[in-house]
C-alpha cells in the first residue's frame, strides 16, 4: 500500500487564463493605436538628420531648409507636422539644427484617447 502524499497539480485557472488572455488583448490593441504615431515620429526624426546632414543645406537658407524639408515629408507621407512648425538655428559647426514640438491624439476607443508629445530635433546627431 502506497502512503505517500499525492503531488499537488500546477498551472494556471480557467479564470486566470480568461483575465491574462483580456489583459494580453488590451496591451496588444493599444500597441496597434499607438505604433503609427511612433514610427511617424521616428520618420520625422530621420528627416530632420537627413536635412540638417545634407552638404547643401550647411550654407542654404532658412526658406530653402524649410522646403527641403517640405518636399521630403511629402515623399514619405508625413502628416504630423509641416515646415512651418520647425524652429531652425545654426549649430556652432554651422549645421542647421532643426526643432518641432508636436502632439498627437490617438483614438482607443469610445471616448477614451491617448495624448501623446513629441519633440523631434536634429540636435547631436
Amino acid at each position: 500500500m502506497n502512503t505517500a502524499m499525492p503531488k499537488q497539480q500546477a498551472g494556471i485557472t480557467f479564470s486566470g487564463f480568461i483575465v491574462g488572455a483580456f489583459l494580453l488583448v488590451v496591451v496588444t490593441l493599444f500597441g496597434f493605436k499607438l505604433i503609427p504615431a511612433y514610427l511617424e515620429n521616428v520618420k520625422i526624426q530621420h528627416l530632420f538628420d537627413v536635412v540638417s546632414h545634407d552638404p547643401a543645406m550647411q550654407s542654404a537658407g532658412a526658406h530653402d531648409i524649410l522646403l527641403s524639408y517640405d518636399r521630403r515629408a511629402s515623399v514619405e507621407g508625413i502628416d504630423a507636422i509641416r515646415s512651418s512648425d520647425i524652429e531652425l538655428s545654426k549649430g556652432d559647426d554651422g549645421r542647421p539644427i532643426l526643432t518641432a514640438s508636436y502632439a498627437v491624439k490617438v483614438k482607443l476607443g469610445g471616448n477614451v484617447s491617448l495624448y501623446l508629445e513629441f519633440n523631434p530635433t536634429s540636435v547631436g546627431k
